[in-house]
């Protein structure tokens, strides 16, 4: 029994419990919050135990499945699937905790079922990021849409099926290509070994020898996959339809982690198994990521639901990762690696502070609101700390991530760099645009209109009644201080992720530049 399996096997036990409690709400908040800060305080001996300096995969493990086609149960970690796993071990009890202050549950839907699939979500998760066995790794990246379906069609808003579907559909039809693929994989790895293997380590070794067409072929098939749920354009289609329905504790997990097996899946399978191939498709792929940038941030200024206005924002920042993954530079990578987990911490405040606006004020349409920071002073504070590490103001995380992505990809990719870099500045703008619209000016709008002259007192039209507009509680205060304290430490000393997924970056480019 390893580390991972503990890991996996705990929020899956308190998915079965949950399904158990579907009668009882406060029972089945309580049960998904003892597992789900369990799993966060399991983490912490598990990061500890990483060695930053030995080999890329550790705390392996592995069981036989399918012995007549090399198919193995498998886990380990690296430093990027270590920082991954730390952090949705921190959103999950983020995300629980805010029931019923960020979400309120549709009529006839219990908390357990809910959080059932919050639990079943992270353990799958986690399991991506651990699977070693490139089949095994399929099998997880498919079944793990399944909760999320159910998550977003069941709890959404109006339009919850029509996303659901939408994001199934594109994601599984990744998937099966991805297959395609890894079965090529296996047979080469059976041509040259004389038995064929889904083992991650041996076909990095087998696929490189591959012909560069040969190359080129399987590398698109496991790209496709990466590029939607990445996502990159023109990929991208799925993910504010998804963002803009999902309840907010799921969009935190849908932006927050679900769409960084993307840009794990580049640094974890595309560049080592084809090192050749990644190297002749770049600049393809840096013209996406720039497009990216570019298109992202242009359509967030026109979004009238801050909900999709963080979903654009979130697209021309996975672009910018990708443009650091493919710059093919040891400072851009390890920006971009370490940019996937404070991007996740940033924008999970945002989608949090944003769905406390909403709670407040009935809507998530930006023209609704006005003035709340007359009402509502640390939450106004907070939201504008989140945005400010969206974009990257220097002593936030994000900035150094971003700050090692640009004059690491200038030196190979001037021309792309500067493109990224003025969509970058456009998505600040908008942020800040944002902050600007929702909180300072008079109380305004239809969610929020003063009334009696007192602050603290406004009327939501669609409940048809004076509604206090209060501050933070303590409650909310609890939800979102971990990622304050986490965006300023990180801001000011990230050496302790640097370290850690420094050396994973380094193999990664040796295997790369070992290609022939």
């Amino acid at each position: 029994m390893t580390w991972l399996l503990i890991l996996i096997l705990v929020p899956l036990a308190g998915s079965l419990v949950l399904a158990f409690l579907k009668g009882n709400d406060r029972a089945a908040v309580l049960a998904a919050l003892g597992f789900s800060i369990l799993e966060f305080l399991l983490v912490i001996p598990f990061w500890l135990s990483y060695t930053a300096s030995g080999p890329r995969l550790q705390m392996t493990s592995s069981f036989d499945w399918i012995p007549s086609f090399g198919v193995h149960i498998a886990f380990g970690t690296d430093g990027i699937s270590l920082i991954m796993i730390a952090v949705i071990a921190l959103l999950v009890p983020i995300v629980v905790g805010g029931l019923g202050t960020l979400d309120k549950l549709p009529p006839g839907r219990s908390a357990g079922g809910f959080l059932s699939l919050i639990l079943l979500q992270e353990a799958l998760t986690i399991g991506v990021f651990a699977a070693t066995d490139v089949f095994l790794f399929y099998v997880l990246f498919e079944i793990m849409l399944i909760p999320m379906y159910f998550l977003i069609g069941g709890y959404g808003g109006a339009n919850r099926q029509y996303a659901a579907v939408k994001f199934f559909l594109y994601s599984f039809l990744g998937g099966l290509i991805m297959l395609a693929s890894a079965i090529g994989a296996y047979s080469l790895a059976a041509d040259k070994l004389g038995k064929g293997t889904f083992d991650w380590a041996t076909l990095v070794t087998v696929v490189r020898d591959a012909p560069l067409s040969t190359q080129i072929w399987l590398f698109l098939g496991f790209f496709l996959a990466f590029a939607i749920k990445a996502p990159l354009v023109p990929f991208h289609t799925w993910l504010p339809d998804a963002a803009g329905e999902a309840p907010i504790g799921v969009a935190v997990l849908l932006v927050g982690v679900l769409d960084k097996v993307g840009t794990f899946g580049f640094l974890r399978y595309c560049l080592p198994m084809f090192p050749d191939a990644s190297r002749t498709l770049a600049p393809l792929v840096l013209v996406l990521s720039v497009i990216g940038v570019l298109y992202g941030s242009i359509l967030a200024a026109g979004q009238r639901d801050m909900k999709r206005f963080i979903a654009y924002v979130s697209i021309a920042h996975f672009g910018f990762i990708s443009l650091g993954i493919f710059a093919f530079n040891e400072q851009a990578m390890v920006g971009s690696a370490t940019y996937m987990l404070n991007h996740s911490l940033a924008t999970g405040m945002l989608i949090v502070v944003i769905g406390l606006v909403i709670a407040r004020g009935g809507s998530s349409r930006i023209s609704d609101y006005g003035g709340m920071a007359k009402v509502t002073p640390l939450l106004a504070g907070l939201f504008l700390l989140a945005g400010l590490s969206t974009l990257s103001l220097p002593g936030t995380n994000s900035f150094v991530s971003e700050f090692l992505v640009l004059i690491g990809s200038f030196v190979d990719q001037p021309v792309y760099t500067i493109l990224a870099t003025v969509g970058m500045v456009l998505a600040a703008a908008y942020v800040l645009w944002l902050y600007q619209r929702v909180f300072q000016g008079p109380v305004r709008g239809d969610a929020l209109v003063g009334v009696g002259g007192g602050p603290g007192t406004a009327i939501a039209p669609e409940l048809g009644a004076k509604k206090a507009i209060r501050d933070l509680n303590g409650r909310e205060i609890a939800i979102l201080a971990p990622l304050v304290v986490l965006i300023l430490v990180l801001g000011f000393y990230p050496k302790p992720v640097l370290d850690t997924v420094t050396p994973t970056v380094q193999q990664t480019l040796s295997a790369v530049q070992g290609g022939k």
